[in-house]
């Protein structure tokens, strides 16, 4: 185990905190515990500092934005931590990172990041940040798109590299063929098709891509477009919505180190204490992302932290912990889903050991009374886009 004065002592006691935890949720006690600034604990009453790594499935913007505040507001410091977070980019797994031992934890899809686990990869889920899905289908009001079943006979793009994998759930549950009814388009990580008529319906986030329609000039009335030139299809509303950002890490050191197992609970500790302070500080946050590297706008950073805000809280059962019905919908999906060649991205059923609450438990144990856990009185903010997200 890490030599170090702190933190060992909350584990030991974790019952008794978890205890309390739960009876603090959904009451007042509970909301009013709002994250401050204080990291909770002491970064020099470590003895010693353990250094990990963290890949990101994309670059650097507010959709990580929890991991970026839990280094600049001392939460990794405070759990003895100095946490490299390396950025991703299209030709990166960040799930496959982990797996070959480049990192010590990732953020990944679920679907994406069990498929991998299928092929070989000995990776588990141990924290699911996002609870909702994001994923969002755009169309232009008079397109007539307004639900899945008016795919057809429509052109629709997706990312594809597995981002796709709710647009084919979505068709499929509409009794369509996705190689004959549909017509299917690889998709840049724009709306620039969409917005140019090349396709009838773009696949969008809604923390990003669907800003970026937001930010557009609409050519017909030289202002901005607004929601109402748009329809906006939610795979989290038509059912079909997977499980998206949580953190994984190597299930093999997991079991066997318990270091590795010490690290990992302090780092999810403090990035779960990052989420919970950039849900009370947006402006600030989407700064600390800005600060970090990202070249987006302004405006399109507050907008993104605002919207990955929803898709965490309100957390009732409590920020990490996975959802059994979600995982359950996930899993159900990713096997009865075909693609264009009829394949599916599950062949099976995860097997034993694909996730852990241990970690996600234990670390509200040493969060403590430091942040408020489940954001039972979370009320998104309004965010007003300039163009381009300037």
């Amino acid at each position: 185990m890490t030599n170090r004065k702190k933190s060992l002592k909350a584990i030991a006691v974790g019952a008794t905190v978890l205890g309390l935890v739960a009876a603090a949720c959904g009451s007042d006690d509970a909301a009013d515990s709002s994250a401050s600034g204080d990291a909770g604990g002491d970064a020099a009453a470590c003895e010693t500092v353990d250094q990990v790594s963290l890949q990101l499935q994309w670059f650097t913007q507010a959709q990580f934005a929890g991991y970026y505040a839990a280094a600049d507001k001392g939460f990794f410091a405070a759990q003895c931590l100095d946490v490299e977070i390396k950025e991703g980019a299209v030709e990166i797994v960040p799930q496959a990172e982990l797996a070959t031992g480049n990192v010590d934890f990732a953020i990944a899809w679920v679907p994406k990041a069990l498929q991998t686990r299928e092929a070989g990869a000995d990776i588990v889920n141990i924290s699911q940040v996002f609870a909702r899905s994001g994923t969002l289908q755009v169309s232009f009001a008079d397109s007539g798109i307004t639900s899945p079943a008016d795919f057809a006979g429509k052109t629709i793009g997706n990312w594809g590299f597995g981002n796709e994998y709710e647009v084919f759930a979505a068709i499929g549950a509409e009794g369509l063929d996705p190689a004959t009814d549909v017509t299917l388009v690889g998709q840049q990580f724009d709306m620039v098709a969409l917005l140019e008529g090349e396709i009838d319906a773009a696949e969008a986030m809604t923390y990003n891509e669907y800003a970026q329609v937001l930010e557009a000039i609409n050519p017909e009335t030289g202002e901005l477009y607004t929601a109402d030139d748009f329809n906006v299809i939610s795979y989290e509303e038509v059912g079909v919505g997977m499980l998206q950002d949580a953190v994984w890490a190597d299930a093999g050191r997991l079991a066997d180190d318990a270091e590795y197992k010490d690290q990992a609970t302090r780092f999810v500790a403090a990035s779960l204490q990052g989420w919970a302070y950039c849900r009370d500080n947006v402006a600030e946050c989407a700064t600390i992302v800005t600060n970090a590297g990202s070249t987006l706008g302004e405006s399109h950073q507050q907008w993104m932290m605002n919207e990955v805000n929803k898709l965490i809280w309100p957390a009732p059962d409590g920020v990490g912990l996975l959802n059994s019905a979600d995982w359950d919908r996930t899993v159900t999906i990713s096997q009865n889903t075909p693609n264009l060649e009829g394949a599916t991205v599950l062949t099976a059923p995860p097997s034993d050991g694909a996730f852990t609450t241990e970690i996600t438990k234990a670390a509200w144990a040493l969060v403590g009374d430091g942040a408020d856990l489940f954001g039972n009185d979370y009320t998104p903010e309004t965010v007003v886009l300039k163009e381009g997200g300037k």
